[in-house]
Order: structure tokens, then sequence, then C-alpha cells
């Protein structure tokens, strides 16, 4: 099982990668912020970087205002 936000919780498998948890939550907005287990994963490798059974995900979209 993963922790997405302190409050969503998504059933582990394996090869789970950033991308695809993003997928499976419908996260589509243009600008984030992943963290896995408190590192922050840069945009480029979203598509490579494995999340482990049991972390915890931060996800963050980035609003733009002024």
């Amino acid at each position: 099982m993963v922790r997405v936000n302190q409050r969503d919780e998504l059933a582990w498998e394996p090869g789970l990668t950033v991308a695809r948890l993003l997928e499976r939550m419908n996260y589509i907005y243009p600008h984030m912020v992943v963290r896995v287990n408190g590192v922050v994963v840069e945009e480029e490798a979203y598509a490579d970087y494995p999340i482990p059974d049991g972390a915890e995900v931060s996800v963050i979209h980035l609003i733009a205002g002024g």
C-alpha cells in the first residue's frame, strides 16, 4: 500500500513509478512537486523513479498567482 498526501491510499504494484502513480490518481496538473519518502523527484525522472511498497508520497500542484 502507498499513502498519498497523508490521506489517500493506493494499492502497490510491482514496477510502480511516479508517472504510473500520477496516472492512477488522475493527477494532470501542469506543474507538480513530488516527494517519495521525503526525497524530491525531478520531473524528468517520473517515468523511471520506483515507488516502494509502504512509501509516503506527497504531490503538490503549483499554482501561479499574483
